[in-house]
């Protein structure tokens, strides 16, 4: 990492520090957001609200709205206040999936108590002709990545033969992801175009972000969704991009600050995340 030391006007440096105290974003961050802009550089920032060790715990209630994450990007998935749903995010637009099936528009107002959302300006693009199920996906991007230390965003694109999602169920903050996610509602759609949105983390963020593959979909006409659990299709785009920044926005929350967060998730997220044998 590289560092840059320049003498700048008062009334900048004033004006920085007012961004940075008005958005929590580090000064470091807005500075090197400034200078890609301008220079017309991409510089990639993945924006993640809360942690997936917090939302094992329970912690539902809402971070961030749904208008700063726009703010911060074009693409990503998440949950609402309450574990209201799955959250679709493509391109710049918000999208809730309940557990009834429906999909509606997100206002800006609505709040995230967790979330991950990046600017997407893929790096690479091809087409899977034959896929069998989620695997090929999976392994055909395990190809594409150029690290297991980065973080990448993916998207994927096309023509589906089958899609089965499920959707988690608006519960009370407090009670742990596993309970909250005992009775999720599953979905099966056939002959469907859509487009799967989501993210590889690192093992090593296994506290910060749900490690390996997770995925969300949303069909083309924008009325069904939800967390990817297989698909089979042909013919398909793949995207992907790496990320070269990685911020995150903790809640300040009563609940958030007095939490023990120091359980390993991984065990948790997996009952909850997977797909049910």
């Amino acid at each position: 990492m590289n560092h840059l030391s320049t003498p700048i006007s008062s009334g900048l440096w004033q004006a920085l520090q007012s961004r940075a105290e008005r958005t929590h974003e580090p000064v470091a961050h807005i500075v090197s957001r400034a200078l890609a802009d301008y220079l017309q550089v991409a510089h990639h920032t993945l924006y993640q609200v809360s942690t997936s060790t917090a939302l094992v715990e329970g912690i539902y209630q809402g971070a961030v709205t749904v208008g700063t994450l726009r703010q911060h990007g074009d693409l990503g998935l998440g949950t609402f206040e309450n574990l209201d749903g799955e959250m679709v995010v493509v391109d710049g637009e918000v999208f809730q999936v309940r557990c009834d099936g429906t999909v509606r528009k997100c206002e800006d107002s609505m709040l995230a108590p967790f979330a991950v959302v990046t600017p997407f300006e893929p790096e690479a693009s091809v087409s899977l002709e034959s896929c069998l199920d989620l695997g090929a996906v999976t392994s055909r991007f395990d190809q594409l990545r150029t690290s297991d230390n980065l973080f990448f965003a993916l998207r994927v694109d096309g023509h589906f033969d089958s899609v089965r999602t499920r959707v988690v169920c608006k519960t009370h903050n407090g009670v742990p992801l596993v309970q909250a996610a005992a009775v999720q509602p599953e979905f099966e759609f056939h002959d469907i175009k859509g487009t799967l949105v989501g993210f590889w983390t690192p093992e090593y963020a296994k506290t910060v972000n749900i490690p390996g593959y997770h995925l969300h979909f949303i069909s083309d006409d924008r009325k069904s969704g939800g967390h990817l659990l297989q698909c089979r299709g042909t013919n398909l785009r793949l995207q992907i991009q790496s990320e070269g920044d990685f911020h995150v926005a903790l809640p300040e929350t009563e609940d958030f600050l007095k939490a023990d967060l120091r359980r390993d998730p991984t065990g948790d997220l997996a009952t909850a995340e997977g797909e049910k044998k």
